[in-house]
């Protein structure tokens, strides 16, 4: 659903909302509850309005979560990844600065090396998605062959990480290379976007030959290094994603100060420059029905917007 106008009535606004609980299937306990569900979703229109009006580079927008405060926002997406201490193995190979020029621009998502959109739903899993795109991302570069990898299995099966509770890429890596590879969505479909890991139950089907032999850490705070790196491949990165911004982005170039706490891992799955603002183009994990089709167009510079360029890495096939 679009943005209100910047002159939208009460009427407008209620009819918006009647629209939005359609769209999203909800239904409030009682007179009480609705009431306090359209206060909220009534300045989320207002503050959509006003920050649409105001030039900026990035545009806000009404979507699966306007109607819940920012705490509520934060608490249903489960923002959890664990804490970059835990997170950067010493003997990792390192990708460093690149020695010859970075493309201007880079796309795999026109490439066709990108999945659509996934949810992870109400559970602390964004860790998993960003592993299984990272992998069908290098899975296609190397064998042509674009696969829906199992976020599933590595929620209830890896137990290096913490199912709904959080977890890193690089370790998620790790387990796909001991355990011999890993299963498609079709094989192992998601059942955890009710909050639950539930308990381990692959079949020992893993894809021919989608075991990693091994993955590369980003140097961490160059752009030029990520830059390189998201020009070979599609790249697992985490990001701090709690504040206002996120849940109602829309489309544009992120430029609002988003810290560098990271507590979101997501997929950055090209690079380029929109209206004279370079950006991170990033593929999240709640669905097509937020942001742009399920991305978020990130500045890309030096300030490392958001911590990009903290926590970078892929695996090597």
């Amino acid at each position: 659903m679009a943005a209100a106008s910047a002159t939208s009535t009460r009427e407008q606004v209620e009819v918006q909302f009647f629209e939005h609980m359609q769209k999203y299937g909800l239904n409030f306990e009682n007179g009480k509850e609705f009431v306090h569900r359209l206060e909220i979703f009534a300045k989320m229109v207002q503050t959509i309005e006003e920050h649409n009006a105001s030039g900026q580079s990035w545009q806000m927008g009404l979507n699966q979560f306007s109607h819940m405060t920012t705490s509520e926002w934060r608490d249903a997406v489960r923002l959890s990844t664990r804490p970059p201490s835990l997170r950067r193995d010493p003997a990792a190979k390192i990708h460093g600065e690149p020695r010859v020029a970075n493309p201007a621009s880079v796309n795999w998502v026109t490439a066709g090396a990108v999945t659509p959109v996934k949810n992870q739903g109400q559970c602390g899993s964004c860790w998993s998605f960003s592993t299984t795109g990272a992998m069908e991302g290098a899975y296609f570069l190397k064998y042509g062959n674009l696969q829906s990898f199992s976020e599933q299995e590595l929620v209830s099966c890896d137990t290096s990480d913490s199912g709904c509770n959080g977890g890193w890429m690089d370790a998620a890596f790790t387990w796909i290379q001991k355990n011999g590879g890993i299963e498609t969505e079709a094989n192992y479909p998601y059942t955890s976007g009710n909050g639950a890991t539930g308990s381990c139950k692959g079949t020992g089907n893993s894809v021919t030959n989608s075991a990693p032999t091994g993955f590369a850490d980003v140097q961490a705070g160059s752009v030029s290094a990520l830059e390189s790196a998201v020009a070979q491949q599609p790249v697992s990165i985490a990001i701090q994603a709690d504040q206002a911004s996120f849940q109602s982005y829309k489309s544009g170039v992120l430029t609002a100060r988003c810290g560098q706490q990271l507590d979101h891992g997501v997929l950055a799955t090209g690079y380029g420059t929109l209206d004279g603002v370079d950006y991170w183009m990033v593929k999240n994990s709640w669905g097509a029905t937020w942001g742009d089709n399920g991305y978020i167009l990130i500045e890309k510079s030096s300030a490392n917007l958001c911590g990009v360029l903290s926590a970078a890495s892929y695996p090597i096939m």
